[in-house]
C-alpha cells in the first residue's frame, strides 16, 4: 500500500506551532516569572548579569558612596519609615534600587519599600500616579545580612531623565548600626510608623541630611550607552553646593550629557566620599571612609553599565594627618586605580588637584607637593586622559589660589559655580574611549 505524503497545509501548520513556542519562550525570558504588577524576575548582580531580550539594557542613574556607620545609632531605625530623596541623570522605563548594610553588625530587615517619583524637587510627596511598592526576589520583605548588599527587582516606572526619586524603606525591628552617607547636600525624611507608600508626605515631619541605606538606582533603557563613575573626595562630594540645588559638578556633568549635542548618553554616578584620600583608610572595621584604592572595586567595578571614570582624588593625602609629603606614593596609588581599571577595559580620565592657598591647612611645603603630583599628571604618566581642574579654576593672578568667584569661602572647596566650570573643563569625548573588554 501507498503512504501519500501528509498535506502541505499540515506541515505549515506545524512550523506556526513551532514559532509559537519561540515566541512564548522569548516573552518568558523578556517577563520573567509573571506578577500582577509587571515585575519581572529578580536582578541577582550588579549590571552584569544576563538582561531581558529587548533594545536596552540596565544603566546606572544614582548612586552614592557608604561612607560609615551613622554615630548614635547603634539600634538603627526600629518602626521608622525613611524617604531619601535622590536626582537621577538618566530616565528609563523600569527601575531597580540597591541598599546597603554595609556597616550594619546586625541583619537588616526591611518590611516595606517603594520608589516613586516626587511631586516636586525636595519634597516628600509623590507624583500621582506614581507610586511602586519595591520586591525582593518576589518578595516584598528582604532581610540583609550585614556587610552585605541587595539590590530589588526590577518594577515598571517610567522616569525622564534629571528626575527626582522618594525611595522608601520601613524597618520593623531594631537593626544596629546605619549605613549612611553623611554629605548629601540634599534634605531627605523620616516618619515614624510604616508609611513607605504613602503619596502624601505629611508623616514625613523629620528631615535629614543623610542618605541612609540606599546606594544606587539603576534604570532600563535603550537611550543610553551605560555610565560614568566619578570617584573623588569632598570636591566630587559637592560638600559646599547649595543644598538641594543639585549643583555638584557630577550632576554639571549630567546636564551637559543630557543636553549637548554630540555628547555620548552616559548616566552620572557620583562616589565622592568627604575627606577621601587615595592611600589611607579611616578607622573601624569595615574601614570608615575608606580609601580609593581599598574601595575602587566596589565603588568603580561593581556599578552598573560602567564605560568610563574619572578620578579626582589626593588632595586630602596632602593635607590631613599624617600629611604624605612624597608625591610618588600618591602618584603611585593613582596608577594602581588606573591598573584596576584597565582590567575592566574602563579608560581613566583623572584630574589635577586643585590650589588651596588661604585655607588653614596651607603651607609652602604642602603645595610643593600637590605641585609635583600636578607635574606627573600633565606629563601623561599617571592616567589616560587628563582633565586639568587646576588651570580651569585657579586665580590667573595667583595660581596658588582659587580663583575668588570659583571658590566657597574657605579656599579649598569650589563655590557652585566652581563647580560648573569643572565639569566644563571636561573633553566629552574622552568619556567615549574604553578597550575592547568585555564588561
Amino acid at each position: 500500500m501507498t503512504v501519500s505524503p501528509p498535506p502541505r497545509h499540515s506541515a505549515y501548520a506545524v512550523l506556526a506551532a513551532l514559532a509559537a513556542v519561540v515566541i512564548l519562550v522569548s516573552a518568558a525570558i523578556f517577563v520573567g516569572v509573571g506578577k500582577s504588577d509587571g515585575t519581572a524576575a529578580p536582578a541577582t548582580g550588579h549590571g552584569n548579569e544576563a538582561a531581558p531580550a529587548s533594545a536596552g539594557a540596565w544603566v546606572g542613574t544614582w548612586s552614592t558612596s557608604p561612607a560609615a556607620a551613622e554615630p548614635q545609632r547603634p539600634n538603627g531605625f526600629p518602626k521608622v519609615s525613611i524617604r531619601n530623596v535622590v536626582r537621577i541623570s538618566v530616565g528609563g522605563e523600569r527601575v531597580r534600587i540597591q541598599l546597603s548594610n554595609l556597616y550594619g553588625n546586625r541583619p537588616l530587615t526591611i518590611s516595606h519599600a517603594s520608589v516613586a517619583l516626587a511631586a516636586a524637587p525636595n519634597e516628600p510627596n509623590a507624583a500621582e500616579g506614581t507610586m511602586r511598592r519595591l520586591f525582593f526576589n518576589k518578595r516584598p520583605s528582604v532581610t540583609i545580612p550585614a556587610g552585605r548588599h541587595v539590590f530589588s527587582d526590577p518594577t515598571g516606572l517610567r522616569v525622564a531623565d534629571a528626575s527626582d526619586l522618594l525611595v522608601s524603606t520601613y524597618s520593623p525591628t531594631p537593626a544596629g548600626a546605619v549605613t549612611y552617607h553623611p554629605h548629601a547636600r540634599q534634605i531627605s525624611y523620616a516618619a515614624q510608623g510604616d508609611h513607605a507608600e504613602d503619596t502624601a508626605g505629611l508623616a514625613f515631619t523629620q528631615q535629614s541630611p543623610y542618605w541612609r541605606y540606599l546606594t544606587g538606582v539603576d534604570v532600563w533603557t535603550g537611550r543610553a550607552t551605560g555610565s560614568v563613575v566619578a570617584l573623588g573626595d569632598s570636591i566630587t562630594d559637592g560638600s559646599t553646593s547649595t543644598t538641594g540645588a543639585n549643583h555638584r559638578w557630577p550632576d554639571f556633568l549630567a546636564q551637559r550629557l543630557r543636553t549637548e549635542r554630540d555628547a555620548p548618553r552616559l548616566g552620572v554616578l557620583n562616589q565622592g566620599i568627604s575627606g577621601n584620600r587615595v592611600l589611607t583608610d579611616g578607622n573601624l572595621t569595615p574601614p570608615n571612609n575608606p580609601s580609593g584604592l581599598s574601595r575602587f572595586d566596589r565603588d568603580v567595578l561593581a556599578q552598573t553599565g560602567v564605560r568610563a571614570v574619572v578620578i579626582e582624588l589626593g588632595v586630602n593625602d596632602i593635607l590631613r594627618n599624617p600629611h604624605e609629603t612624597n608625591p610618588d606614593r600618591i602618584t603611585g596609588g593613582l596608577r594602581q586605580l588606573v591598573e584596576q581599571a584597565h582590567t575592566r577595559g574602563l579608560r581613566v580620565v583623572g584630574a589635577t588637584l586643585m590650589p588651596f592657598y588661604g585655607h588653614r591647612g596651607f603651607t609652602p611645603e604642602l603645595n610643593a607637593v600637590r605641585e609635583a603630583v600636578n607635574e606627573q599628571i600633565r606629563s601623561g604618566e599617571v592616567f589616560d586622559e587628563v582633565v586639568d581642574f587646576d588651570a580651569a579654576l585657579r586665580d590667573p593672578a595667583n595660581h596658588l589660589r582659587l580663583l575668588p568667584r570659583y571658590d566657597s569661602g574657605d579656599h579649598l572647596h569650589p563655590s557652585d559655580e566652581g563647580y560648573r566650570a569643572m565639569a566644563h573643563a571636561l573633553d566629552l569625548d574622552q568619556l567615549r574611549g574604553r578597550v575592547a573588554a568585555e564588561l
